[in-house]
Parts: structure tokens; C-alpha cells; sequence
């Protein structure tokens, strides 16, 4: 299904994708919840001087048409990851570095197990197959945790945020987290619920071991509030292409 259908737009004018640089190699970066593609501003221009980057929004986004967003579809990651493959489709490119922050982590890899032809190394940034504690699985959530958190957005959007930015900067940035709390305030906060329920309450863990052939770069970072370090190492271990992944905290 192409998110354009019926809108009179493709994916690419859809989400508002664009390239830059005009390297041989091609790198698809992918952002996650809250933000928008933005979010690589600092570093596009060092990557456009050896790279073809490809850079796209979030069907959730606020820079998209918020009719676009279909709660029902999209309450899966499958859906993403259907929209990426035709993406690149629709730009003609294949073979590409993926980087997929937080929730993009995941939709790279299930993309990946779609049509291998599209990635030849996935960087799997601050991701995760699932943030609800299981049995023999921190996630780093109890469901309580979660539940407590999609009530205070339900009620309180504008609560939420102002006390999620900085716990979810994990830094002392003053400018970084002003950048990532307007970002989020930009959100519909309907559209921005709907889009935490499918994260937090999704179970991805299976998708892992399906992931083969593809080498892959867990990149976690130590101050991460909603992905414990352990979750890299779990995944190390559980993709398929385990022995072509490496882990970067």
C-alpha cells in the first residue's frame, strides 16, 4: 500500500523525501518517535560529502498531511516498514546503508527480511524489539510504567512532553532539548498517543532472528532512559547475522 493512494502524491512527495550528495554508496536515514528529519541537521552536511543521503519524515510526523496517518494501519510496525521499501522503490535506489533511530531501528530490520536487495548494513540506533520486561527480558517497562505514561498523554499532552524532553535527551543541552520538546509539541497529540501505544506495546523479538546476511551496527547509548544497555546485547545475540554485528555503547 502506498500512503499516497487516493491523496494524489507518491511516497516521496508524501513524506517529503530528499536527497543530498552524490556519492556511490547510498545512506538512508530513518528518524524516530517525535521527531522529524530535521533531527540530522548537524550532520547531513558531512555525510552528503561522501554519501547519496536519503532523508524522509515519518508518516506521523508534523511536516505530513496528518489524513495520511491512518491509526488502524499503522498500529504495526509492518506498515512502516512497507512504507520504507516503497520509498526507495520510488527513488530507485537499492543497496543501502540504513540507519534507523529508536523505532526505525526495528522497521529497518523487518524491511530487511522483505528485500535483503535494498540493505547491505544496517545501523540500528537506539533501538528495540520490545520495552515491556518479560520473563528472562528487561525491556526497561513494566506495563504499569507504560500505562502511566499513555494516560499522562492522554490527559495532559502538554505535561507529558515538557517532563519527557529532558529524560529523553539523557543530556545537559539545554538547546538539544528545547529542539527535541518543540518537535514534539509540533505533534498532534491523537496522532502521537496512537504512535506511542504501537511502540511500547509492541512485541518485535521474533523479527530478529529473520534478520540474516545483513551486517549490522548496534549503536546504544548509556544514558538511555527507555532502552537499557542489556537490549543491545540481546539483539546482538538474537539477529540472525549475529556474527556480522558488532556493538557500539
Amino acid at each position: 500500500m502506498d500512503v499516497g493512494n487516493g491523496h494524489g502524491l507518491g511516497l516521496v512527495e508524501s513524506l517529503n523525501a530528499r536527497v543530498y550528495g552524490n556519492g556511490s554508496e547510498t545512506l538512508v536515514l530513518s528518524h524516530g518517535f517525535g521527531v522529524d528529519q530535521t533531527v540530522w541537521h548537524f550532520i547531513l552536511p558531512y555525510l552528503a560529502c561522501y554519501f547519496k543521503v536519503v532523508i524522509f519524515d515519518m508518516v506521523f510526523s508534523p511536516n505530513v498531511k496528518p489524513s495520511l496517518y491512518d491509526p488502524k494501519r499503522y498500529s504495526d510496525f509492518d506498515s512502516y516498514a512497507e512504507d520504507l521499501v516503497n520509498l526507495l522503490d520510488q527513488l530507485k535506489v537499492n543497496k543501502t546503508i540504513y540507519l534507523g533511530h529508536s523505532m526505525s531501528a526495528m522497521i529497518g530490520c523487518i524491511a530487511a527480511t522483505e528485500r535483503p536487495d535494498l540493505f547491505t548494513h544496517l545501523i540500528l540506533l537506539g533501538g528495540s524489539p520490545r520495552y515491556l520486561n518479560d520473563v528472562g527480558y528487561t525491556g526497561g517497562f513494566e506495563r504499569s510504567d507504560i500505562e502511566s505514561i499513555l494516560n499522562e498523554m492522554n490527559h495532559n499532552f502538554s505535561n507529558w512532553v515538557t517532563n519527557f524532553s529532558p529524560k529523553a535527551v539523557g543530556v545537559y543541552d539545554t538547546n538539544a532539548v528545547k529542539e527535541f520538546k518543540s518537535s514534539l509539541e509540533r505533534m498532534k497529540p491523537g496522532i502521537a498517543l496512537e504512535v506511542a501505544k504501537t511502540v511500547f506495546l509492541s512485541d518485535l523479538r521474533y523479527v530478529l532472528k529473520q534478520v540474516k546476511n545483513i551486517p549490522c551496527t548496534i549503536i546504544q547509548s548509556e544514558k538511555d532512559i527507555v532502552v537499557p544497555k542489556s537490549v543491545a546485547f540481546y539483539m546482538q545475540e538474537m539477529l540472525g547475522s549475529k556474527n556480522n554485528t558488532t556493538v557500539e555503547i
